[in-house]
């Protein structure tokens, strides 16, 4: 069996290393090689620390195909990545193409293969914030759609879609980004230098990310943010590593309350889980980083009004407080831990039960 991998954002090199693996460890198995990955990188997210470090890092095997299509408008980004993905398809006659989550790769790469008529596997399937404003939606809509495969993290996820009527091809498998927090969280513990980098004590300061395009593109709101994060910098140091599009936003608009507001470039998978595991308080507008402050069992305020993982806010782990500065300072100052239900997101299995149902799949 061939399996087309297309991946382009650094969520989805964190949640496809889990899954290649397992992919491995099958062909590891059977003594054979049973299924082959190719692997394409469209190049969505293409600096370094945003894309390379990854690779470098997790030992993630090189992509077979680098697109190299970069940073665009919505609509241009995604047809150079609809062109040549295609391209890729019609060269490798794949059995089956995989995609991850909710960006325009995802997108560009499930319209590519079903108009060609390869089935799709949907990773992250049934997430919904029912804001269609939000490009993700759109691209996380679509996709569920065109798979013939959709591999839901959560309940709340499969409900989702059957409410939808997708209900052929549903599967309930839990969380990959689980199964890559489970795997190297040791790793980061051991390896990662970025405390001291920083001068952090554990416990002792907040972590904050912004990057939606709501926030990003709306300078009203991004100054909401970044005024609550220098309110709360008086009580406690804030790190920000900032994507490029944020940094870009932000220009000389923001400036330092004091040395205890660290804006500081992206750091790598491995600084981000250990300063995740160790803040006090995480403050995003990342879906990810929603579930990683859940999966570390620290507070966690989401700068959105919505959210696709409600489970976080249920189980009181995760706080909306949107972009109003009040409403953020608020949540920030009134931390508090929430309940420890039965596993939410899965076991750290759902790398290996996908694998099985993929290689399984008729055809």
């Amino acid at each position: 069996m061939k399996l087309v991998t297309i991946i382009g954002a650094r969520p989805q090199f964190i949640k496809a290393g889990p899954v290649s693996e397992a992919l491995d460890g099958l062909n590891q198995a059977a003594g054979a090689t049973t299924a082959i990955e190719v692997l394409v990188h469209t190049g969505q997210h293409y600096d370094y620390q945003m894309s390379q470090v990854f690779f470098d890092e997790l030992g993630l095997k090189a992509p077979d195909y680098h697109l190299g299509v970069g940073s665009g408008p919505h609509g241009a980004q995604t047809g150079e990545m609809l062109r040549r993905t295609e391209e890729v398809l019609v060269k490798e006659e794949p059995d089956m193409v995989l995609v991850y989550g909710d960006t325009n790769t995802t997108l560009a790469g499930a319209l590519a293969a079903a108009k060609l008529h390869i089935p799709v596997a949907h990773i992250e399937a049934g997430l919904r914030s029912f804001n269609r404003a939000m490009p993700e939606e759109i691209n996380r809509v679509i996709t569920d759609h065109l798979s013939a495969l959709l591999f839901a993290p959560t309940q709340t996820a499969a409900r989702n879609l059957q409410r939808e009527g997708i209900t052929e091809g549903v599967h309930l498998v839990g969380d990959v980004m689980y199964d890559a927090l489970l795997k190297h969280r040791q790793l980061a513990r051991a390896k990662s230098r970025v405390l001291e980098k920083f001068h952090l004590e554990a416990r002792k300061y907040a972590l904050a990310t912004v990057h939606r395009a709501e926030n990003t593109d709306n300078l009203e709101r991004l100054r909401g943010i970044f005024t609550a994060l220098q309110a709360i910098s008086q009580d406690r140091t804030v790190v920000v590593p900032l994507h490029p599009r944020t940094r870009q936003a932000i220009g000389p608009s923001v400036t330092r309350a004091d040395q205890r507001l660290i804006l500081t470039e992206p750091v790598s998978y491995l600084d981000m889980l250990l300063l995740e595991s160790e803040s006090r308080l995480i403050l995003t507008d990342s879906g990810g980083v929603q579930k990683e402050a859940y999966f570390f069992r620290v507070p966690c305020v989401t700068l959105r009004d919505e959210t696709e993982w409600v489970e976080t806010v249920d189980t009181g782990w995760n706080v909306l407080a949107g972009a109003n500065p009040e409403a953020i300072v608020e949540a920030a100052r009134q931390v508090r831990h929430g309940r420890d239900d039965a596993p939410l997101f899965g076991e750290g299995t759902a790398s290996r039960r996908i694998v099985e149902l993929v290689t399984g799949f008729p055809g």
